[in-house]
């Protein structure tokens, strides 16, 4: 997200698509193909932050499975697979077999979305797809070779700049209509402030792991 927030610093909108080691399956498959495939889209605002919006397609992070391992845990239907391809609520039995993509259980809009993204980066630009990439949680194996693509884009071009940015707000003067509506990226933007100003708080078992 850095690399978009860059790009709404200099007045452009921009969207960014990367591919991970395999983790989810295509659309009526069984065994792991795609990676998660995050996506992110950045939109500059006019003397506020900008709308930065940042997803994975699996339709919980691999991160949760391993949460929920760890505490001893089971997991709703519909979050993963087993190594037999089978639904589990077993979060051991998911991190051995496949995360399923967003929605997949009613539908097979994710695991489209998921390939669009693996095509975008790999095929396009000659990276390795994610059944060919080595797991980021183990030290062995091959260099992963992942692909990234960034599209940037210059209001100025296309409706103009001012068009865009007074379009855009009164889209976000909708949005915020309803109490509950939290603009994307506004949290992860108070976050950053305060980090930058206070530092962080690590704790004493992570220090140790970091020196």
């Amino acid at each position: 997200m850095d690399h978009l927030r860059a790009v709404t610093a200099a007045g452009m909108a921009g969207l960014g698509f990367s591919n991970s080691p395999s983790a989810m399956p295509a659309a009526g498959g069984k065994h792991p193909i795609f990676g998660t495939n995050p996506v992110a889209a950045a939109f500059p605002r006019r003397g506020a932050d900008p709308l930065l919006i940042d997803l994975s397609l699996s339709e919980v992070a691999r991160g949760k499975l391993m949460v929920a391992a760890k505490e001893g845990r089971s997991i709703p239907l519909g979050w993963a697979l087993d190594a037999n391809g089978e639904p589990t609520t077993d979060p051991k039995a998911g991190m051995d077999g496949s995360m399923l993509a967003i929605g997949a259980a009613s539908s097979p809009k994710g695991a489209m979305l998921a390939l669009v993204v693996e095509l975008l980066v790999t095929a396009l630009i000659g990276a390795n797809f994610g059944f060919e990439a080595s797991s980021f949680f183990v030290d062995e194996g091959n260099r992963p070779h992942l692909g990234q693509t960034f599209i940037v884009i210059d209001p100025g071009a296309l409706a103009g700049r001012e068009m865009f940015l007074d379009r855009l707000e009164v889209l976000v003067r909708e949005m915020l209509r309803d109490d509950g509506v939290r603009l994307p990226g506004a949290r992860r933007e108070q976050l950053r402030r305060a980090a930058e100003r206070d530092g962080l708080t690590v704790s004493e078992v992570l220090a140790q792991q970091l020196s």
